[in-house]
């Protein structure tokens, strides 16, 4: 069972729950998470638009029909690769030699486009910030490409933001094995920490890895979000510090890598 952060009893201060971390942030008392992980496509920022781009432009030059963004959003989670994987099944025929001729077609586009249309999602560098102002140290573990995602970061305007950044091809394996995860944590500041998702990949991630996944209600799940499995769902960054706070409070197993 999920819960969804406004099922938590409130008051006027805030929700009724063991929080570590004061609603004005302007005092923290030893911060119960000492890493927070991400994701980064469909959990800190919206990458749709520019994926959808760069996967239409292949689909293009195999005489593909475009795929609509929103059909595009459920194709994102598994890498670059399986996106056009994705995009081909659903256009018609695949195999590896439509995607070994493909794939560079997309990836040079989305290099020459990776944040046209990317945005950060609303509330959420607030939410950063007040999590590193509680000294809380930030991570991101993504399927995207490691070089890809230095980019984006740098082209939003988030370089040295975050505490350890690994990619879908920093380890000889990428998400759902927890590997990753437990690096980028290991690499920011250990455990306790969380995971921040927005797919099944993330949460069978967070579950192997044996920490407490909160899912984001406005990602690119490829199913209602309710049926993932996180610990919680948010539906606002706003919901975030209060939401890890009911997390640790219930007894979730945390990393202490």
């Amino acid at each position: 069972m999920f819960l969804r952060y406004d099922q938590f009893d409130h008051n006027e201060t805030g929700p009724s729950i063991a929080s570590p971390f004061r609603s004005d942030f302007s005092t923290v008392e030893a911060p119960i998470f000492k890493t927070v992980a991400f994701d980064l496509d469909g959990t800190l920022a919206d990458t749709g638009p520019d994926l959808a781009a760069a996967l239409n432009c292949a689909l293009a030059y195999l005489d593909r029909p475009p795929q609509a963004l929103e059909i595009v959003r459920a194709m994102i989670g598994h890498g670059t690769r399986a996106l056009l994987q994705r995009g081909l099944t659903a256009t018609g025929d695949c195999s590896e030699a439509l995607i070994d001729t493909a794939y560079p077609v997309l990836m040079r586009f989305y290099e020459d486009h990776i944040c046209d249309l990317t945005r950060p999602y609303p509330g959420l560098e607030k939410a950063l910030d007040q999590l590193s102002g509680a000294g809380v140290a930030l991570a991101i573990c993504t399927n995207k490409p490691l070089y890809l995602t230095k980019a984006l970061i740098g082209a939003l305007g988030w370089s040295g933001r975050f505490a350890s950044v690994v990619g879908g091809d920093s380890l000889a394996v990428s998400k759902p094995d927890p590997a990753p995860l437990i690096e980028a944590i290991s690499r920011a500041s250990g455990g306790p920490a969380a995971f921040v998702g927005d797919s099944i990949v993330d949460v069978l991630t967070a579950q192997a890895a044996r920490i407490p996944c909160i899912a984001v209600s406005f990602g690119f799940a490829d199913r209602p979000v309710g049926e993932l499995g996180a610990d919680l769902v948010i539906d606002h960054y706003d919901s975030l510090l209060p939401g890890l706070g009911g997390l640790f409070s219930s007894g979730e197993p945390v990393l202490t890598c």
